[in-house]
């Protein structure tokens, strides 16, 4: 089969390619192969025209804060010709484990070191290597590699390689890339001591940094050469690798830094005998997606959570238990705490006499439960004298006269702001991902309402933690 050529293409058809391939994180050649082979394997009676696939992303909510729209971050990975070579395989190992796409090219002196199967392999990408490939310069590849990365990463970052960056030298695929790059690049040095100390080096150094390139290393140690120590020892995968995720995720603001938050998520079960309970529906995903959002914000976290099923927020220390009892013992027990948000759906009454065997159905009939009501933890915590949080605040989940209930339980329990929402069967907030909330603070002796959007849990979970670190901010 003879040569499609690209460049004979139309500008429209050309453009319309390139946003497919990106969209199906492929290569232009090889969209063009799966729709040719798409095109021949259909029936005769279908009509000859190729569906748009749709892009291939992430969902938002599953993206850490910050991550570019078209999914997880990616890099281009330079490796140069130098004997720390083989040290670059750890690193795309590293930048997988971060969660970033990684994307290798060779230069022509690295191929002595590392091959380009093993790069291949580790980054599940097609590795370049040639300038000059045809299956790949026919639409442009250098400029493709140089603009389709969130970052450049070379690493070893040779002498020779960093001269020409700084000359703006362009003979081959690599030097190609930076020099059409309107990406950060990160360069990990890595080359022999004196080599590192040549005033040409300096000079080509201070030329790079002038230009907004940043680097990471090199570090002081032992040569592969013997009897040779000194400052030229390309920067560890780990380091090279953080260094790389700062640039492609910046830290965030940490308004709650130092700050102590306590909170309670997921619901309560009150045994009735060693088999039977009783609980609710609380699923605890919005207690703890506030937890994941005040960790996110810098805060000391400490939640207590009901039975559920769900994984720890990465950062947080978690607390599971199964009673009301046990909740408010704990939570009293981690006092003082700066804020205390009470999420969890905590039962209100409790069987005055469990059970010690499974209750037996008898010709007697049913059997009599005595009901006892279990102890307030919002209303015990905000109403103490001694260690009471600054900030204490509640959530009231009803299913009719939502904003009258919610303020009557602001006045009773004594709290500072109640978080109010509707959990009717029908709205599926109990077990589901979404919420509508409405927010009650106290304004003198007014209550105000504020009320938000319908949105996912996380989301209001995020605009909760952002109107505490204001209401921080504002008493410090």
């Amino acid at each position: 089969m003879a040569n499609l050529t690209i460049r004979k293409l139309d500008d429209a058809i050309r453009d319309e390619l390139r946003l497919r391939a990106a969209r199906n994180g492929r290569s232009v050649e090889d969209e063009v192969r799966v729709i040719l082979r798409d095109a021949a394997q259909q029936q005769p009676h279908e009509p000859q025209t190729v569906p748009r696939t749709p892009l291939p992303m992430l969902a938002k909510s599953a993206l850490p804060a910050g991550e570019p729209a078209h999914g997880l971050p990616r890099v281009t990975l330079i490796i140069g010709g130098g004997i720390a070579a083989y040290k670059a395989l750890d690193l795309i190992r590293r930048l997988k484990e971060r969660h970033i796409e990684v994307r290798c090219v060779l230069t022509k002196a690295a191929q002595q070191f590392v091959t380009a199967l093993a790069a291949s392999a580790l980054s599940h990408q097609r590795v370049h290597t040639d300038l000059f490939d045809p299956e790949s310069e026919f639409d442009a590849g250098h400029i493709r590699l140089a603009r389709d990365a969130d970052l450049i990463v070379v690493a070893p970052a040779t002498a020779d390689l960093m001269a020409k960056m700084a000359q703006g030298h362009a003979n081959d695929l690599a030097s190609a890339i930076l020099l059409a790059a309107n990406r950060p690049i990160l360069l990990a040095p890595a080359m022999n001591p004196l080599m590192w100390n040549n005033a040409a080096t300096r000079r080509n150094v201070m030329q790079l940094r002038r230009d907004g390139v940043a680097m990471v290393g090199p570090n002081a140690g032992e040569m592969a050469e013997a009897a040779e120590a000194g400052v030229g020892r390309m920067a560890e995968p780990t380091e090279i690798a953080a260094a790389a995720e700062h640039l492609l995720r910046p830290p965030r603001s940490r308004p709650l830094k130092g700050k102590r938050v306590l909170i309670t998520a997921g619901p309560t079960h009150e045994a009735i005998d060693p088999v039977r309970y009783i609980a609710n529906r609380s699923s605890g995903k919005q207690g703890f997606a506030i937890a994941a959002a005040a960790e996110a914000a810098g805060a000391d976290v400490l939640l207590i959570s009901g039975p559920v099923d769900l994984a720890a927020p990465a950062g947080v220390s978690v607390t599971h238990l199964e009673s009301a009892r046990q909740m408010l013992q704990r939570a009293e027990a981690a006092l003082p705490v700066d804020v205390a948000i009470f999420a969890a759906a905590v039962a209100d009454w409790r069987v005055a006499h469990e059970g010690e065997q499974k209750l037996k159905k008898a010709a007697a009939g049913t059997p009599r439960l005595e009901l006892v009501e279990n102890p307030d933890i919002l209303a015990t915590i905000s109403k103490l004298r001694d260690k009471r949080p600054g900030l204490v605040i509640g959530f009231a989940a009803e299913t009719e006269n939502l904003i009258e209930n919610a303020k009557a339980k602001l006045a009773r329990k004594g709290c500072d702001w109640i978080l109010a929402n509707d959990v009717s069967p029908a709205l599926g907030v109990m077990g589901g991902d979404r919420n509508t909330v409405h927010l009650l603070t106290r304004n003198g002796a007014e209550i105000a309402v504020d009320s938000w959007a319908a949105m996912t849990k996380e989301q209001v979970a995020a605009k909760l933690i952002a109107h505490i670190a204001k209401a921080v901010e504002k008493a410090s």
